[in-house]
Formats: structure tokens, C-alpha cells, sequence
């Protein structure tokens, strides 16, 4: 593995990934993640250092799966079974078409060439980037990362315990050297969930920086 220099942010083969900056996990939305909005000025600081810049966006068609109120008696954090495995339940978010599902306005990284939308399969959630949460449908990503010869993700955005941990596991999978810039993420934290996603993630090869490191001369 190359040590981070200067300079590889801006490497072609290199690219950032912002995770779901959305107004629905932000303060006052129906997901939200503490201090969420306060990564903004610095993931468009990051952006200006790459050549390649991906966002995703959480993009559910209203009674998807993973809401709560699409499951009688159930309440938003509860756990159920699904045909792929288990399913927290959340809470109505990042329906289609609808404010909390848009992007953040304050965002701007003018390089990012795609915007993919993750959770539109109204009967499978999908935290990660690559696959949905039945870990067998493809979202296309990694083609089209492969396909324009880039081999290193720097992730960022929320929520770093699920979208982020799911998203860099599976880039890992995918062959990728991957990087989370951890200050440019935050997260749930729901019973444990960051420490369990920071080992899993750790376990499979991920690296954990800083955002220092990545403007440091």
C-alpha cells in the first residue's frame, strides 16, 4: 500500500466518496445525526483536493421496508427479520422527491461527476454504496470506479456507524485501498454500533485518518 502523500488526493486513480450529506440527517430531520451539518465546510474543502468526487443519496420510495410504520406495531429501532437477514426499523426518511431526501444546499464540490441513488428497491434497505443490504444486488459502483481506473476511496459524510462503515467494508471487498476520514464523518452511535463499525472495518483493511492528513505538506 502507497503511503498518503500530499499530493494523492488529487492522484487520478484516487477518489472521495460522500456518504448521504441529506437534510434528513441533519438536525431536525426525521434521521438526524448529530452535528451532521456541520461537515459541510469541510467535505467541500476536501472535494477541492480531488479530481474524483462521488456522492450518494438515500432515495426511498414512500413504504419502504425499513420504515417502521411500513410494519404494524412496530416502532422506530426496533429489530425484525427480513428474507435478506435483520432489519433495524427506521424512521420515515429520505422519501423521494421529498426536502429531507435532498442534498444538502451548502454542499459544493463541483467536480462530482455522479450522484447514485441507494434504497430505491422499495423490499431491500441499502446502507452501502456497492450492495444492498441482501449483499447480492449490485449498485453499479464498482464498474464504474474500475472502469475509469481508480483503485483508492477516501469516504466521508454520514452515518459513519452505518452508510459509512457499510460502504467502506464493501469497497474493501471490492479491492479497493479505502480510507475513512474520520472527522469528516459522524454518527448514530446506537448500542455500541460505532465502536462494532470501527472494528469491523479496522478488521477488513480499512484505514482510519484524519482530514490533516490528507492536507498536510
Amino acid at each position: 500500500m502507497t503511503l498518503l502523500t500530499a499530493d494523492a488526493p488529487s492522484h487520478v486513480t484516487c477518489a472521495l466518496l460522500v456518504i448521504d450529506m441529506q437534510y434528513d440527517f441533519m438536525p431536525g430531520g426525521a434521521l438526524a445525526v448529530a452535528d451532521g451539518h456541520t461537515l459541510v465546510p469541510l467535505i467541500n474543502r476536501l472535494g477541492a483536493r480531488f479530481r474524483n468526487v462521488i456522492l450518494t443519496q438515500d432515495w426511498h420510495p414512500a413504504g419502504h421496508i425499513s420504515f417502521a410504520s411500513s410494519h404494524a406495531e412496530r416502532q422506530p429501532f426496533d429489530s425484525i427479520h427480513l428474507p435478506y437477514g435483520a432489519q433495524t426499523l427506521w424512521p420515515d426518511h429520505c422519501v423521494q422527491g421529498t426536502l429531507g431526501a435532498q442534498l444538502h444546499e451548502g454542499l459544493d464540490v463541483p467536480k462530482a461527476q455522479l450522484i447514485l441513488r441507494k434504497g430505491c428497491n422499495i423490499g431491500i434497505d441499502s446502507y452501502s454504496a456497492f450492495l444492498e443490504a441482501d449483499r447480492h444486488t449490485q449498485t453499479g459502483l464498482t464498474g464504474y470506479l474500475k472502469e475509469r481506473g481508480i483503485d483508492t476511496l477516501f469516504v466521508v459524510g454520514l452515518a459513519l456507524d452505518f452508510c459509512v462503515a457499510w460502504t467502506a467494508q464493501d469497497a474493501r471487498a471490492a479491492g479497493f485501498n479505502t480510507f475513512v476520514i474520520e472527522d469528516a464523518c459522524r454518527a448514530i452511535d446506537m448500542n455500541g454500533s460505532l465502536r462494532q463499525a470501527w472494528n469491523d472495518m479496522l478488521a477488513v483493511g480499512v484505514q482510519r485518518i484524519e482530514s490533516s492528513e490528507v492536507f498536510h505538506d
